[in-house]
């Protein structure tokens, strides 16, 4: 029998409020697993998908520096955006209006316990999905996410990761531009990485993209490659 995935799309949410709601369904994943360990429950952990987009944001990870964000609290104020220090790896990103956000807070005890694995399977999802809109997505070494031409000189970024887990609980996950504002990208150095530029699936088709038809195609391509179903 697969797993099951509970899916909620939160759409345009606050990103504060986004994290807060991320926490109470991890904390009370890792509350029940504990319970389960002591014999205290026999309850099943669930596991979730949120999709979403997010007001005009920066995070910083816990592998990041502050210096890579390139504006000050007036430069925030100014282009209406707010800046986090959150608890995921990872170094800098934004997100915004036009980006295809997703939280997986999977018990990966359903799946199989290895991070390094996960992140490759959520990269993978996301390569599928440029395949159907004929574009090769790829890893590039030494790098998490998603690149277009990693190894060239016109190298660019379309999809970011960051994740953090405990007791093999997940949660964060990724960053995919559809059709993003990039200009925000110039306010940072993205993932902490200099010499690489950033680009979006409406940069890359020339025309703007369905952000709907990207949801489901990523929903399919997700429960496909980690072989789970979504609850009723």
């Amino acid at each position: 029998m697969l797993p099951e995935v509970h899916f909620q799309d939160l759409g345009l949410i606050d990103y504060q409020e986004a994290w807060d709601y991320q926490e109470k369904l991890f904390g009370e994943t890792i509350a029940l697993k504990i319970e389960r360990r002591n014999e205290t429950s026999t309850e099943e952990t669930r596991n979730h998908l949120l999709f979403c987009e997010h007001p005009h944001v920066f995070t910083l990870g816990k592998s990041g520096t502050e210096d890579h964000l390139l504006l000050n609290e007036t430069g925030l104020e100014e282009h209406e955006a707010k800046f986090y220090k959150i608890n995921r790896g990872g170094d800098i990103t934004y997100h915004g209006p036009g980006q295809l956000v997703a939280y997986p807070l999977f018990d990966l005890d359903y799946f199989f316990t290895d991070i390094h694995k996960y992140m490759r399977y959520l990269e993978e999802a996301v390569i599928q999905v440029l395949t159907h809109y004929g574009i090769k997505g790829e890893r590039s070494q030494g790098f998490t996410g998603v690149w277009i031409d990693p190894e060239k000189p016109t190298a660019r970024k379309i999809c970011a990761m960051g994740v953090k887990s405990s007791r093999w609980v997940t949660m964060h996950g990724i960053g995919f531009n559809i059709n993003s504002n990039l200009s925000y990208f110039s306010h940072i150095v993205p993932c902490g990485i200099e010499d690489k530029s950033v680009t979006s699936l409406q940069l890359e088709l020339g025309r703007a993209v369905d952000m709907q038809e990207v949801k489901d195609l990523l929903k399919e391509k997700l429960a496909s490659q980690f072989g789970f179903t979504y609850a009723q």
